[in-house]
């Protein structure tokens, strides 16, 4: 079976609902369905959510990084994290732990070892498009956390599939090409479908695979596209396909009021570093 054909079987099942979740990310999955009825409450979310311990858990980290708790006052309790962070940081948190969780679909010491990689890139990227989506873009930064933590969903479910199509990830000449003809994008829209992911998000995340950066950068593509190069662990899969940035990183730069986006990132630099420490708890 070639390449191409195999790509496009994954996004079949993709597209067919072939999505076996572990019970933490059907939580998650009822906790974004709850955040989309018009009764929901602050009293219910925090129910749902404290009834699942690793989502309680992700939730109050986040509510005691940096840049939710300005004040220095620690949180303990669920319904005070949610109060906290607020509504649409809580849709972008059970977004992560579905992605988070996607890792564990990993079924080889190596595929485990990639999503690992993975997901430390998908935590990078996420935090330094909340920064540059306030700081330089202006675009709503909760909006793009959540486009960055979900940015490789689909490579996740490539990963989990990979046992089953040998080659599909070792990086042999037709899986370049399959990748080249838009294979791992297919499947990329079809998971961020399932998931019921905006259409502005996936368009932004789908103008982000296209590479083209805009000077000055200001919509949510070019916020995601450049979290995505100046983040320090690279996207194993990126470097699979051939599209490596090769120290790119270092050639960008953006003048913005007086200030380059270098200077902006290091007065960012704790901010950051909280929100990706509180992504791997």
């Amino acid at each position: 079976m070639d390449m191409k054909t195999i790509f496009s079987r994954i996004a079949e099942a993709a597209n067919r609902e072939e999505l076996i979740f572990p019970t933490t990310t059907e939580m998650a999955l009822r906790v974004q369905r709850l955040l989309d009825d018009p009764d929901c409450s602050l009293e219910k979310l925090a129910r749902l959510v404290g009834s699942d311990p690793l989502m309680a858990a992700r939730v109050v980290a986040v509510a005691n990084s940096v840049t939710y708790n300005r004040s220095g006052k620690t949180i303990t309790d669920v319904r005070s994290a949610v109060s906290r962070i607020g509504f649409n940081t809580l849709r972008v948190m059970a977004a992560a732990v579905v992605v988070r969780q996607m890792e564990g679909m990993a079924r080889t010491p190596e595929h485990r070892q990639m999503a690992v990689r993975l997901w430390e890139h998908t935590a990078h990227v996420a935090a330094l498009s909340q920064v540059i989506a306030r700081r330089l873009t202006h675009q709503n930064p909760d909006t793009a956390f959540f486009a960055g933590i979900i940015h490789e969903v689909g490579g996740f479910f490539l990963i989990s599939r990979a046992k089953d199509f040998p080659n599909l990830l070792e990086g042999e000449h037709g899986s370049l090409i399959a990748w080249d003809q838009g294979g791992a994008a297919d499947v990329g829209h079809a998971v961020l479908k399932r998931l019921n992911a905006p259409d502005a998000v996936i368009e932004a995340i789908e103008g982000m695979w296209g590479g083209y950066l805009g000077m000055p950068p200001s919509s949510l593509a070019d916020t995601l596209l450049l979290a995505d190069q100046l983040a320090p662990v690279e996207s194993p899969l990126s470097q699979l396909a051939g599209t490596g940035r090769e120290g790119a990183e270092a050639q960008i730069e953006v003048t913005l009021d007086d200030q380059t986006l270098t200077s902006i990132l290091q007065e960012s630099a704790e901010e950051v570093d909280s929100l990706i420490a509180a992504l791997r708890a």
